[in-house]
């Protein structure tokens, strides 16, 4: 069996079952003949699933391979792209509630600095939050079906913890000024963009209010990554640089447009750490934007901060890196 044929298989199996288990959860008689044929069915399709997976595997282990590359590429051909970034992003930002409780910071360098940009949506957040927990207590109230009450409230308690998993997942990814003038940024678990001191032209504050989108590129090559419908600064590049966006596109972007909740102390980072001369428009400007433009100055003292403070995420990520 092909990748293709077998992803079709599991595309036109799931529908079908998950119809089934809606319908056996709202009490509807389904004759038996109908139930084992059914897992009959999605039995057979695993089994042709694993069987294409082992082919695949044992291709690239002739090919010369190792073990782990050859599971990789086997389940890069046979799981589609959407499905394997999806459940990445859920398995990350589970995995960043647990180093939120640590108060830990996601790969921020020593010599660093950790740009939070969670203010915008902080509040949204929690509010959804306490919107999900409140809908999860009145529908555990009303159902009487025991079942059915039990299927919704696994269903709301996984939904409350993935609310507070993405905003967690922002909080301990915050961008990053790097102390050799590069520039990461990020939201959550969804989307990172690296890019290289040497391609950074300049970088500006500049409040812009987007359509409201998370990510949006224009035909101009300029992107936005917007934060509570809002961006603060520009940075503009030298040449295009390659993204990969949330379901696993790719584009190019020759300008940066996102959130920082103190987007002038991100300028002035760049200006410190990356080696810009900052530069100013003449006094009583249309714009009172704030640019700077590369030029080589000696790196920044390295951070001695091992570990960043939640609390200091919010508006100051890195004491110790501001003070350097």
């Amino acid at each position: 069996m092909s990748p293709r044929t077998a992803r079709a298989a599991v595309w036109t199996v799931l529908p079908a079952e998950a119809t089934l288990l809606v319908c056996e959860v709202a009490g509807v008689r389904i004759p038996g003949a109908v139930l084992i044929g059914a897992e009959a069915l999605v039995s057979t399709v695993l089994a042709l699933q694993a069987v294409a997976l082992w082919r695949l595997y044992a291709e690239r282990r002739r090919a010369g391979a190792d073990r782990r590359d050859a599971v990789r590429g086997a389940l890069h051909s046979l799981v589609p792209v959407v499905a394997r970034r999806l459940v990445v992003h859920e398995l990350r930002a589970l995995n960043s509630l647990v180093l939120w409780v640590l108060r830990r910071c996601h790969q921020v360098p020593e010599g660093a600095l950790a740009v939070a940009y969670t203010g915008p949506q902080t509040a949204m957040m929690y509010g959804l939050l306490f919107v999900s927990v409140v809908e999860t207590v009145m529908l555990a109230l009303v159902i009487p079906w025991p079942l059915v009450d039990a299927v919704l409230l696994v269903m709301d308690v996984y939904g409350v913890v993935l609310v507070l998993a993405l905003h967690a997942s922002c909080v301990i990814r915050p961008h990053v000024v790097g102390s050799d003038g590069s520039l990461r940024i990020r939201y959550g678990a969804l989307f990172d963009l690296s890019v290289p001191a040497a391609v950074i032209a300049a970088a500006r504050v500049e409040r812009r209010d987007p359509d409201g989108r998370l990510l949006q590129l224009h035909t101009d090559g300029v992107l936005d990554l917007a934060v509570g419908s809002q961006t603060t600064v520009t940075v503009e590049l030298t040449e295009p640089v390659e993204f990969v966006r949330p379901l696993g596109a790719k584009a190019f972007a020759r300008t940066l447009r996102f959130h920082a909740d103190d987007p002038r102390e991100t300028v002035t980072a760049l200006t410190r750490v990356g080696g810009v001369s900052r530069l100013r428009g003449p006094p009583g400007g249309a714009d009172g934007r704030w640019a700077v433009r590369r030029r080589w100055t000696p790196p920044a003292a390295p951070c001695t901060s091992a570990r960043v403070p939640r609390t200091a995420l919010r508006r100051r990520p890195c004491h110790a890196c501001v003070g350097s």
